[in-house]
């Protein structure tokens, strides 16, 4: 499948490239560590855009169950550094779908070195915050 700036479905896989910029980078001129929240966001952010689930059109719906997905949980494990200018690989894979729930696993590689891996479950809630049941349609597409 084709590259967008929105990364690439292969599969049950989602791959998004991202370039380490001096921003990214702490004191040492490497990724500091928070970063990699931000690279694992974008990747689960357009892993749901290339699958044609649309967040903005889920919490605009302008009632009570205007929904978004949150962070429920993460593991997180660091297991090398990137550094400036590196082009990172996001993978994002789903595990499980299950009520309100979804489980990712995200690994952020650099070439042939994985430098973390994530474990994210996220829920799904409505405006008030109450998780709601993943609507059928967004199920599906995760293939799950």
């Amino acid at each position: 499948m084709s590259e967008t700036i929105s990364g690439r479905l292969e599969g049950n896989q989602h791959r998004l490239t991202q370039r380490v910029y001096y921003e990214d980078t702490d004191f040492s001129g490497s990724v500091y560590h928070a970063r990699y929240l931000h690279f694992l966001e974008r990747g689960r952010t357009d892993f749901l855009r290339c699958l044609g689930i649309e967040q903005r059109r889920l919490a605009q719906s302008g009632d009570n169950e205007s929904l978004t997905f949150v962070v429920r949980h993460m593991d997180i494990d660091f297991r090398a550094p990137a550094a400036m200018d590196d082009l990172l690989d996001i993978v994002t894979e789903p595990q499980k779908v299950g009520g309100a729930r979804l489980v990712l696993h995200q690994e952020v590689h650099c070439g042939d070195r994985l430098l973390v891996t994530a474990q994210v479950t996220v829920a799904i809630v409505n405006r008030e915050g109450r998780a709601r049941r993943m609507p059928e349609h967004i199920a599906a597409k995760l293939g799950l």
